[in-house]
Formats: structure tokens, sequence, C-alpha cells
């Protein structure tokens, strides 16, 4: 049964903002859980499936970063607003100031409904704040899930996309290919591929993303929460990995 749907505006507006359908009772299990994975594994549609399934909220920091973006100026939360100041400058958010906008949302780690946090963390240093700030709050991980997929089928995936020039719709050229070739579905706008979907800029990027996150990895192994899905096949079958997985950490 799906679950209903939220806006989650306690977390993408942080400060007295309420969700509009939080939980009205709290599910059996509450599964809190980190989502990693590279882009182009299909971490997003995971989060979905997994809202569907277990009703947690899907907390992800890169829809805070855009609700910062479409916010009036006296609606951003202190945090939102430093973070959009290195944002218009092309700069990396700092690990401090991405920790100070999760700290702003702290009721979001304590919905009875669980969460998905997707974006965060994404180093060490913030994995060991929110390992600090979880202490502090009483609440505990359940599980990180890692998305893994080789190399070239991320290429693959990431390569084929076509984005139109006009409305901005995402195709793929062997998945969601639109009806006429190079043509939008929705707009009639000319499909182009985006200079950093070529293989050889997907190459650098995961090159770069793997040299990161292989630290975090091995910080979460070290703790016993890293459980490893492999993301090959259809999003169904990496959901039905997923929830295996889930089953047998309820089973330990």
């Amino acid at each position: 049964m799906s679950a209903i749907t939220n806006d989650r505006a306690a977390w993408l507006k942080a400060g007295t903002a309420v969700c509009s359908n939080p939980p009205l009772k709290a599910p059996a299990k509450a599964w809190r859980l980190v989502l990693l994975g590279a882009p182009g594994v299909g971490k997003g549609t995971q989060a979905e499936l997994l809202h569907e399934r277990l009703g947690a909220c899907h907390l992800s920091t890169g829809d805070v970063f855009r609700a910062a973006k479409s916010l009036p100026d006296g609606q951003r939360s202190p945090a939102m607003s430093h973070a959009l100041d290195f944002m218009r400058r092309g700069d990396l958010v700092p690990d401090q100031t991405v920790l100070d906008m999760v700290s702003e949302r702290l009721r979001c780690l304590h919905c009875s409904g669980g969460f998905l946090l997707d974006g965060f963390p994404r180093t060490v240093v913030q994995a060991k704040a929110l390992e600090k700030l979880m202490q502090q709050e009483d609440v505990a991980l359940s599980a990180v899930l890692n998305y893994d997929l080789p190399m070239e089928e991320i290429v693959s995936r990431i390569s084929g996309r076509r984005t139109c020039s006009q409305c901005k719709a995402v195709y793929h050229i062997v998945s969601r290919p639109p009806r006429t070739e190079n043509v939008c579905d929705s707009c009639g706008g000319k499909l182009f591929q985006r200079e950093d979907d070529r293989p050889e800029s997907v190459r650098v990027r995961m090159a770069a993303y793997e040299k990161s996150t292989r630290p975090l990895i091995q910080f979460y192994q070290e703790r016993d929460l890293l459980v490893p899905i492999v993301a090959g096949g259809t999003p169904e079958e990496t959901f039905q990995r997923t929830m295996v997985a889930l089953e047998g950490i309820l089973a330990d």
C-alpha cells in the first residue's frame, strides 16, 4: 500500500513549518536509513519505493538546496541562506553549513515514521557529526544502504540521458526514449546531451566520487551499519534486493 504523500515542509523549510501529512501512527519498525550511491545508480527511485513501502520520509539535502533557491528571503532559514551564498558563487557548500542545515531540522530525525537520508552525509566529517547529533537526540541509524554498480553500467546509464533544450524534461535513449528521435514529447523542443553526461565526463565524476566516498564506506563498515546493494537490473529488482537486505537486519 502506498504511503500518503507528504510535502516534507518541516524538512524543506525548517523553522515552524509543519508537514502536511505526518505519520498518525508509528509503524511497527521505524527505519532510519542513510542512502549512499553514485550518480546514475537509481538512488532517487529507490528512495521513492522505500518511502511507499516503509512510510519513512525521504530527506534529501539536494531538495533543501533547491527549495532554498525558490523560497523568498524571509522564509529561508539561516543555514539555507548561507548555503545559497556558496551555491551562487559556484562553490561547494562546506561541511559546517550542511551540518547547520541538518541541525535546523532536528525534528525530522525524530519522525515517528522513520527517515531516508539522501545526500548527507557525504564525508567522514559529516558522518561523525551526524553520529554525535543522533547520540545527543537519542536516536540511532538502522543501516546505511550502499547502492553499487560497475563503472561501465553507470557510464551507459548517464551518457544515455537527453535533456530538452526548452522545458528541461529528461529522457534516456534506451529506457525512456522520446516518441520522435531527439524531439521532446511535451513541448517539441530539441533534445541534447549535457556536457557532464558525456562518457568522458562521467568517468571523471565517478573517479572523484569513489575517492571521496571510500573513507565514508569504511567508516560505516567499522560500525557494522553498511549494507551493500547491487543496483543492476530494473528498479523493481534492486528494490527487492533492498527489502531482502532489510528483512535480514530484522532477523538478526
